[in-house]
């Protein structure tokens, strides 16, 4: 009942009206006037509605002012007009004054009266968010309350002091609108209210539960809002925070790890149906979204805050629990929520960052292991780079655990390892690979001593009870390199996996003879046999006789062979007419008496029994589940591939590539009719793909989908052969009627699986052959329909391979190229892409090119040495980057040798020298950049030996550059490259490099030129490369010199104060540095003066050498050449008066300049005269006039020098041409020992007497 209820109710009772005006009549007291302020203001927080208040005094509600009842809105859309607001205003405070009150309480009071009208009006607690009529109201308010608060009229505290009184849970939506409007920010109410994290969290989770018809976008925005405040309240840095900005930031992150941890309870709870709100809570962590309000350091410090609580949450699993448990936490059987959550988080860092980050948190925190090892898992997944960067990982924590005998990081590694193997060999290689590349050799890190050693076999010992039955056969089967003195020790590990294997009724009896575990588990007996017996005859019929293996195993393992392996080989099967290699391989054990009589008279029983059986009756599988589930997620990634990423396409490949292993799992290798139209399906799907993303994209701007599809194939060994054997026969019996689509997928289809072809096994038809090797021989060319085919076909895998060569780096384009079909063709592609039609109009012109780079010089590249190489390489072990010290010497030599035989007589040698150089450059550029220099072991250690390529580059490179006296970017980067790979097996990695480059500095001038020259671009690969060698090393010093004078030179280029250059750097490297940083300046040549004067002669002869090159080249003079000849001006005006830059025309007498003569071919060092002459004519007539007078005592005449070319041969000319004269000869007789008498006299006379 309102206060003018009352009064109607009881009319003897005085108003309150005729209270105050009798109060007012009265004039009260001084002393009275503070009381009745005070029991006004209990009158107004005793809940009274004020507006009823003030009508009850007998004025009008002040908020008509802007608005009707019932929420109905003025004309003037709810944004106050400045009159109004300001009679607004003047309401107010005439009211709060005769009531006795602040302006500010009265409106605050007013304000929340309003707010709790507005929102309590057809509240849907089910909805949970306001109603549009309610939410136009609401801003309505809003923008009035703005206006109050910018002329004065209101409080933002009272108000949310008022508000937070009578709710214990905030409006949320409320809140969101105040901070809109910024009339209280989100951050303030954080700060200011201590239960803000109960509440905040609680509204933040009912959120997102809600679910409303058409909240969606308002929804999304408020927790962008509020998430965007809380990220970066939280996680922005302040030098110095104040207590209450701590105090804040520790409630943020405590907010948003709350959120966090109840979306990792809704994942722990296992399989379930689809949870929206966790779903509309993981879009919270798209950087787009909640980076709004927050910046991109303080995005990154949240998502690295948020990874770990991740990594870290309730870690309750063991060790043990992980060994055992590891098999169900692949990226395709974990909870598509976590994944999502990792890949979420890990948008924002590279793969390097983040491995970093994990490896950092298993080292200093417990963790929950089911968490790491799904995000490795959906790491590798959804980053097809992430291998590499894993295997370092695992080579660091190898280091560690035996540098220190650190079981941690021991089991870190193996986890870690085995867990990429568990997603198949697209992804990671298998444990098998994996512990054989570590532990196989002499150079592993548990060979290093007997403690070693004993550490590797202790720790997988104390595995056995815990471990898989598939890892203990990888540790049997490809047991570690151990010494014959130490084969005990394995052996007493061999015993008891052996025991543990029976104990689990998987003895050892019964494991393969060929067997390789892959990630995902040992295949069934039956399989296991059937690829050792395909093992067993394709290493038969290689080599014609029978493998060791299967000796050993008929007499040590003889329950298995007899069991296991003579019943696969002797299976039942139509015997071909001709003896093919597995009956000769049966028949070679028969002799060998390696198979029971009766046992062979009973399969040789069973094969004339097949013969005369229906060979058409073929077997069929009814259960048709997993080929559907298949079928839809084939479907579902043709729909995909136009807008998912990489990471995206990942993640269904790796689902795909699961229900793969369903189909065939590793069985025998005949096609049920199951199995076949699995094929069939794979087929269709992928030439569908082909279609769709060549309608958008031609082949090389297309991402590598079908590189990871077919990637997905070749990790199953039946899947690929399957393939292979249906393609041969579509093209060999089914060619009329595949129609322009089929045949452009099948083309490329074939493409991707011949690029692949290393990553995965042998195709056997029967004998082991190559993908294009199998493919092209089913093409049949005998009558004209087969021919057309095979022309259409070849040009569709030829046109496509070319173009998506493009999108590969150079040295893999050869392998988008099948030589099979490029021999079926017949003729060169070029005329087919021109002539002949392609199979559909629109292909023609999607993949048409005008050139062929990679099929015409194909034939060309490989000569004696190459295939020499080659063969060295094959039988050099250069996986763990070590290699004979023969092979660079051989290298080097081979260069030699082909160079001197190219080279023919006369006037094009020269001429033949660069053809061969660029060809063997081409073929350098290819090999290892280890090869190229020698560690010779020295002692207990070893050092490198760059004497071969020092004079390599002097002798043959040093010819051949182009620009003159300048190697190419690739070829320096490629020597430096192979400098810093052959340090980091040294012992002193850092020193090693530095005296060799030392060496280098002083006698390979041209390298050194080359590599300050390119030091801009070659650094950053540099600097990258020995971090990953030398485990974060910084470059040597030697190296790093290089990067202070190019430093140097740049700030003396922007015209800084002359910097002091770097003391231990020599003149030529100063001056190589201030050349490139002043090639092509306008400002070159400032602060010369103060530049010492061997660094001024080393510069004017780089300038020179670039001037004689735009001489020679006209056609490719660039501004850069004016530039260069603006500068040697400078530079001869600098250097004039001495006598050190006459010395560059002297070779026998150059003394500190001798490095010169290495940079240039001795051809253009003769033509140095001539360029420097040419500049000379473009002087003043006093600079030539002081260049003619300089000082000549550095190098006294020869005996053979005229009187005039003495001392006083300076004044025989006075007159300009005669002082040209003079200058002419003087230079020519400086450079005598390049030119004989007599052509020297000749070429001075023609000269002279043409005026040049």
């Amino acid at each position: 009942m309102s206060v003018s209820d009352s009064c109607e109710a009881a009319p003897e009772k005085r108003t309150l009206s005729s209270l105050l005006a009798g109060r007012v009549a009265k004039r009260p007291k001084r002393e009275d006037a503070g009381g009745l302020q005070q029991a006004a203001i209990q009158l107004l927080e005793q809940q009274q509605n004020i507006c009823a208040l003030l009508r009850e005094v007998g004025d009008t509600d002040p908020w008509d002012v802007l608005h009707t009842r019932n929420g109905e809105q003025k004309p003037t859309g709810g944004v106050p007009s400045a009159a109004s607001a300001a009679l607004l205003v003047r309401e107010l405070r005439r009211r709060a004054g005769r009531l006795g009150v602040p302006a500010a309480a009265l409106s605050v009071t007013m304000v929340v009266e309003r707010l709790k009208e507005i929102v309590g009006e057809g509240e849907d607690e089910a909805r949970g968010l306001l109603t549009s009529s309610q939410r136009v109201q609401l801003c309505g308010l809003l923008e009035s309350s703005r206006e109050l608060l910018s002329r004065g009229a209101l409080c933002p505290k009272l108000l949310w002091q008022e508000y937070r009184r009578d709710q214990s849970v905030p409006d949320l939506e409320v809140v969101c609108h105040l901070h809109f409007y910024n009339i209280l920010t989100l951050r303030h109410i954080i700060e200011s209210d201590e239960d803000a994290r109960p509440w905040l969290v609680s509204q933040l989770k009912a959120l997102c539960g809600w679910t409303p018809a058409r909240g969606g976008e308002e929804t999304k925005k408020m927790l962008s809002t509020v998430v965007g405040v809380l990220v970066g309240s939280g996680f922005e840095l302040s030098p110095r925070p104040a207590a209450a900005d701590r105090k804040a930031q520790l409630l943020c992150c405590s907010a948003l790890d709350d959120l966090l941890f109840w979306l990792l309870d809704t994942v722990e709870r296992g399989p379930m149906p689809r949870c929206a709100a966790a779903e509309l809570w993981l879009e919270v962590f798209d950087a787009s979204l909640c980076g709004v309000s927050a910046s991109g350091e303080a995005l990154q410090r949240f998502f690295t805050h948020s990874l770990t609580q991740t990594l870290t949450y309730k870690p309750q699993l063991t060790v043990s629990d992980a060994v055992a448990l590891q098999n169900e936490w692949t990226f395709a059987k974990s909870n598509a929520l976590l994944t999502s959550l990792f890949r979420k988080l890990a948008v924002v860092f590279g793969v390097e960052q983040l491995l970093r980050h994990l490896r950092q948190v298993l080292e200093t925190r417990e963790v929950n292991w089911k968490h790491v090892l799904c995000f490795l898992s959906t790491l590798l997944v959804c980053n097809p780079g992430a291998q590499l960067r894993l295997r370092e990982l695992l080579s660091g924590l190898l280091s560690s655990a035996f540098e220190g005998y650190d079981l941690e990081s021991m089991i870190t590694a193996f986890l870690l390892a085995r867990q990429g193997a568990l997603e198949g060999p697209a992804v990671f290689p298998s444990y098998g690979s994996w512990f054989k590349m570590s532990f196989g050799g002499g150079g592993g890190p548990h060979a290093a001593s007997k403690k070693s050693l004993v550490f590797l076999l202790k720790f997988l010992s104390d595995l056995v009870p815990f471990e898989p039955p598939q890892y203990l056969k990888v540790h049997i089967l490809q047991s570690p390199y151990v010494p014959v003195k130490h084969r005990s020790l394995l052996m007493e590990y061999v015993s008891l996996a052996k025991t543990r294997l029976a104990d689990l009724k998987e003895p050892v009896e019964d494991m393969g003879l060929y067997e390789d575990v892959s990630g995902e588990g040992a295949a069934s007996l039956q399989g296991q046999a059937v690829q050792d017996v395909e093992k067993a005859v394709s290493l038969f019929e290689s080599t014609g006789r029978i493998s060791a293996t299967v000796m050993e195993a008929s007499i040590f393992r003889r329950p298995y062979f007899l069991t296991r392996f003579l019943p696969a080989l002797l299976r039942p099967r139509t015997l071909p007419v001709q003896a093919d290699a597995r009956t000769s391989f049966i028949e070679a054990l028969r002799k060998a008496d390696k198979v029971p009589a009766a046992q062979y008279s009973q399969y040789v029983e069973s094969c004339q029994k097949r013969r005369h059986e229906d060979a058409g009756a073929a077997c069929s599988d009814t259960d048709d589940e997993p080929v559907e589930a298949l079928s839809v997620q084939l479907q579902e990634l043709t729909q995909l591939l136009d807008e998912a990423s990489e990471g995206e396409l990942s993640a269904r490949l790796s689902r795909i590539a699961h229900a793969l292993s369903a189909v065939f799992p590793g069985g025998p290798v005949e096609l049920p009719g199951r199995r076949a139209t699995v094929v069939d399906v794979i087929l269709r799907s992928f030439c569908q793909c082909v279609i769709n993303a060549s309608r958008a994209k031609p082949p090389n701007k297309q991402s590598s989908w079908a590189s990871m599809f077919v990637g997905t194939l070749l990790g199953n060994a039946q899947l690929l052969s399957a393939l292979v054997h249906r393609l041969r026969d579509l093209f060999r019996n089914q060619a009329s009627s595949l129609g322009a689509a089929h045949q452009l997928g099948l083309a490329a289809l074939a493409v991707h699986l011949h690029a692949g072809a290393p990553r995965g096994p042998p195709v056997r038809l029967p004998g082991p052959v190559r993908v294009d090797e199998a493919l092209s021989s089913a093409l049949v060319c005998g009558t004209r329909a087969g021919m057309l085919f095979c022309v259409r076909l070849c040009v569709a895998a030829l046109s496509y391979g070319i173009c998506r060569g493009d999108a590969v780096p150079p040295e893999q384009r050869q392998n988008y190229v099948l030589s099979g079909f490029y021999k079926k063709s017949g003729v060169p592609a070029v005329g087919l892409l021109g002539a002949l039609p392609a199979p559909s109009g629109g292909a023609g012109r999607l993949w048409r090119r005008h050139e062929d780079p990679l099929l015409s010089p194909a034939p060309r590249r490989h000569g004696p040495a190459a295939e020499e190489l080659v063969y060295e390489m094959q039988v050099t072990d250069l996986r763990h980057g070590t290699a004979r010290p023969g092979v660079c010497d051989l290298l080097l030599e081979s260069a030699s040798r082909r160079c001197a035989s190219s080279a023919p007589a006369g006037g094009s040698a020269e001429l033949g020298l660069q053809r061969a150089l660029d060809a063997w450059n081409r073929v350098v550029l290819a090999l290892p950049a280890a090869l190229l220099v020698k560690v010779k072991p020295d002692g207990g250690g070893a050092t490198l030996e760059v004497d071969a390529l020092v004079e390599h580059v002097n002798r043959l490179q040093r010819r051949a550059c182009s620009p003159v006296g300048l190697l190419s970017c690739h070829l320096t980067s490629h020597f430096l490259r192979g400098l810093l790979c052959a340090g980091a097996r040294c012992g002193r990695p850092g020193e090693e490099v530095n005296n060799a480059w030392s060496q280098i500095s002083v006698c390979c001038p041209l390298l050194l030129v080359s590599a300050a020259h390119w030091w801009e671009r070659l650094s950053p690969v540099l600097s990258s490369l020995w971090r990953r060698l030398c485990d974060g090393e910084l470059l040597p010093a030697q190296l790093q010199l290089l990067e202070d004078c190019r430093t140097w030179a740049c700030r003396l280029e922007e015209g800084q104060l002359l910097p002091a250059a770097p003391a231990a750097a020599a003149a030529l490297l100063l001056a190589a540095s201030l050349h490139r940083a002043w090639r092509g300046s306008v400002s070159g040549g400032r602060g010369l003066s103060e530049l010492h004067r061997q660094v001024l002669v080393f510069l004017l002869f780089l300038c020179v050498k670039d001037h004689l090159s735009s001489l020679l080249d006209p056609q490719e003079e660039t501004p850069r050449g004016a530039a260069s000849a603006a500068l040697c001006s400078d530079l001869l005006l600098a250097l004039v008066d001495c006598a050190d830059w006459l010395l560059l025309f002297h070779p026998s007498e150059r003394g500190v300049y001798q490095p010169i003569a290495a940079v240039m071919s001795d051809q253009f060092a003769r033509l140095m005269p001539w360029a420097f002459y040419s500049l000379l004519l473009r002087q003043s007539d006093e600079l030539r006039r002081r260049a003619a007078r300089s000082p000549a005592s550095s190098a006294p005449p020869s005996p053979a020098t005229p009187a005039c070319c003495g001392s006083s041969w300076r004044e025989a000319w006075p007159n300009p041409s005669g002082e040209r004269a003079a200058v002419i000869y003087f230079l020519f007789f400086w450079s005598g020992t390049t030119l004989g008498g007599k052509k020297r006299r000749v070429c001075f006379l023609r000269w002279s007497l043409s005026g040049f």
